[in-house]
């Protein structure tokens, strides 16, 4: 039984700070608050908050922490309101202990490696002030130690949840101790027949290692000593889940775990660590095959050591580490990202996950320096996982999704459909807005109607890929519908100028031929292209009605002009395109394209081509349905406009030596603009026509030859 004075004590033994007041006062809260209650071990269940105490005092927490860790079920009481602990101890850590209730109210399910890996790091990003996690690893420590008391199915679902998500956090944070004690109560459980003989054979044998143990360390430090060298040894056992994991890997039994006892060394220099494996060989005889040199070849994750395996002392087989003590620190502070490469799975951490981590290692040692909790409050209070959002649905699936992520993300993430189809959103058990930005821990249930279609408004807040390429699709969907029924539109229009109906002109054999010779497997492929302007409705009905049936219409409105400009006027540019010969073509003033450039078209219903340079940024960002492939006719001669920027030294001549040069190279100047800089040099604009780009390339190339020219460029607009 763990008695308060009994943590007074520990505390001032571990010379920790604190106010006894504080915590008397907060222990005092907690007797009111679980009075008459009793734990599922039989005990007063205020043996559980003095025992997460106890557990939070070995790890040199700071006072707040250990008040946290007293009152962290309080409000679970009916008697106890929030108001009533911030009264009493304030905002801070009322926060701490909602966060925390928070995330031990989050439904955890066994699915694949990445869901539990997302699960993780919600919990961590969730935290954001490590001390809860401490706080709830404790809590999670004691509530293992008594697991025994629960029904069968508990414990199994239990202890999975702690081998795969806290187990591992206490490893990331660097409390092996910790770690090493859930994992083996987690096998107590899990493999509860496994676990009682392992743990019979390595009982039997546990006085018979210790001395072992003894017997080796003095070895090796005798062997040091004979040498002339300086080191701390260490010994330890491997605790049983290690063990276990060791024996199921490799298919063996206890008695032939080599490795059951191993040694670590640590000296000062490089040097030294050579020494010592040179001095271990050569007492004991290495295993072959079982010598590992990270020093000279370090892990990707920085990790630096000796690992070899001898014959050690009595016939026992023993694995010796040997490093410097900067290579020690090193791997202790997580450089090595120890966990990264023990715990293995299909899910390796980013080098940014490192260093968070690395970051939380160096904060449980800085908490023993600090001298107030507003410190280390200061320092802890991190978001860890800035970049993502972790929400649950209500079975517990996992979702990791961007920051500042909303339902609809949220609803793509599970299935296209549920987001396509999404029409609202509860938000932990609340309706909510689409718009409504996810948190870390939020329980997300899509509400969905049938016939419900995506909305073009939605690309305007979505955060993840998946939505908004569906949203677009569907979007691009939509617009190919309209164009359609447009395109219909403008053709029955047309037909009726020249006394058709619809159904008149789809009796003629013209009709589907038509069709097929413009380049289109179906008629709705062509309406479609009419709809988006790629085609006028002349030019499609020109191809149907007999020529002695076509009238001649009067003058046409605005439409019937830009109609007729597309059905009829012949491009005066050298472009073709791909099945049409006769379209409105114009060319971008952004990249302002030139023969002999690589080009693509882009529609704009009602205007007709739009030429851009394949690499325009705007072009690139535009609807790829509504682009189209075009190329130059280099056999029609034509020319194209463009810009030129002449910089020179500001001097008699230059002008007419400038001109002189571009009249030389075939150009026409079309304006000129001349500019004195008043640093005695000159800029000058030109406007000339040029054939293609290897026309301009080679005015460029005669206008450089110009002496006093020191720079020549061409402007896109």
């Amino acid at each position: 039984m763990i008695r308060f004075n009994d943590i007074l004590q520990q505390l001032r033994k571990e010379q920790v700070q604190f106010d006894e007041a504080i915590l008397q006062k907060a222990y005092d809260f907690s007797v009111r608050a679980h009075e008459g209650q009793k734990n599922r071990d039989g005990k007063d269940y205020l043996q559980h908050p003095l025992e997460v105490v106890s557990i939070l005092t070995r790890l040199k927490v700071d006072e707040t922490t250990l008040v946290v860790g007293l009152l962290h079920d309080v409000l679970e009481e009916e008697a106890v309101s929030p108001q009533d602990v911030s009264n009493s101890f304030g905002d801070e850590v009322l926060s701490l202990i909602e966060i925390g209730n928070k995330i031990s109210s989050i439904p955890y399910k066994k699915s694949n490696q990445q869901q539990v890996e997302s699960f993780r790091k919600m919990f961590i990003a969730m935290a954001r002030d490590m001390r809860v996690l401490l706080v709830y690893l404790a809590d999670r420590l004691s509530d293992m130690r008594t697991l025994q008391f629960c029904e069968q199915q508990k414990q199994v679902e239990y202890a999975r949840e702690t081998l795969e998500i806290y187990a591992p956090l206490a490893n990331r944070l660097g409390i092996s101790w910790l770690k090493s004690e859930l994992e083996d109560l987690s096998l107590r459980f899990l493999e509860p027949e496994k676990f009682a003989d392992l743990a019979s054979k390595i009982s039997a044998q546990k006085e018979e290692r210790a001395e072992y143990v003894e017997k080796v360390k003095k070895l090796i430090l005798d062997l040091l000593q004979e040498n002339a060298l300086t080191g701390d040894v260490t010994g330890r056992f491997k605790h049983f889940y290690s063990v276990y994991k060791k024996m199921e890997r490799t298919g063996v039994d206890l008695d032939e775990i080599y490795d059951l006892t191993a040694f670590r060394v640590l000296v000062d220099s490089v040097r030294e660590c050579y020494e010592v494996l040179g001095l271990i060989h050569a007492t004991w005889k290495p295993i072959t095959g079982r010598f590992k040199d990270y020093i000279a070849m370090p892990k990707a994750n920085m990790y630096q050591s000796l690992h070899t395996t001898v014959i050690g002392p009595f016939g026992e087989r023993m694995e010796v580490q040997i490093r410097t003590n900067e290579m020690h620190r090193i791997a202790e502070e997580g450089v090595a990202a120890h966990w990264k490469y023990k715990e293995g799975g299909a899910v390796a951490a980013t080098g940014r996950d490192d260093q968070r981590f690395s970051w939380l290692r160096q904060l449980l040692e800085w908490q023993q320096d600090v001298s107030t909790s507003r410190e280390l409050a200061e320092s802890a209070a991190i978001d860890l996982f800035p970049e993502e959002v972790y929400a649950f649905t209500p079975n517990g699936d996992v979702k990791e999704l961007p920051q500042g992520s909303s339902p609809v993300d949220f609803a793509y993430a599970i299935h296209t459909d549920v987001g396509s189809q999404c029409v609202g959103a509860r938000i932990n058990g609340k309706l909510c807005p689409l718009r409504t930005v996810l948190k870390n821990g939020d329980i997300v249930e899509v509400i969905t109607a049938k016939n419900h279609t995506p909305s073009k408004d939605w690309l305007s807040f979505v955060k993840t890929s998946k939505a908004r390429n569906k949203i677009r699709q569907w979007v691009k969907a939509e617009q190919r519908e309209k164009s359609i029924v447009m395109g219909r539109e403008l053709v029955e229009k047309e037909l009726r100028k020249h006394d058709y109906s619809m159904k008149r002109a789809q009796s003629l054999d013209s009709f589907d031929l038509a069709v097929t010779e413009l380049g289109f497997k179906q008629v709705d492929d062509l309406y479609a292209s009419i709809g988006y302007g790629k085609l006028s409705p002349g030019q499609f009905v020109s191809h149907v009605l007999p020529r002695d049936e076509m009238k001649i219409t009067g003058k046409p409105g605005t439409i019937g002009k830009v109609l007729g400009k597309l059905g009829r006027k012949k491009p005066s540019s050298a472009v073709k395109i791909d099945g049409i010969d006769d379209v409105m073509v114009r060319f971008a003033n952004c990249c302002n394209p030139l023969p002999g450039e690589p080009v693509t078209g882009f529609i704009t219903r009602g205007r007709g081509l739009t030429v851009h340079t394949i690499d325009c940024p705007q072009v690139q960002a535009s609807d790829p349905d509504r682009r189209i492939d075009v190329e130059w006719d280099m056999q029609r001669k034509t020319t194209r406009p463009v810009k030129i920027r002449v910089s020179c030294h500001d001097q008699k001549g230059m002008l007419v030596g400038i001109s002189g040069a571009i009249t030389d190279a075939d150009a026409n100047i079309v304006s000129a603009s001349v500019f004195s800089r008043g640093d005695k040099k000159g800029s000058n604009l030109f406007e000339i026509d040029v054939q293609n780009l290897e026309h301009l390339n080679r005015v460029i190339r005669e206008v450089k030859k110009v002496k006093g020219v020191y720079k020549v460029e061409r402007l896109r607009n």
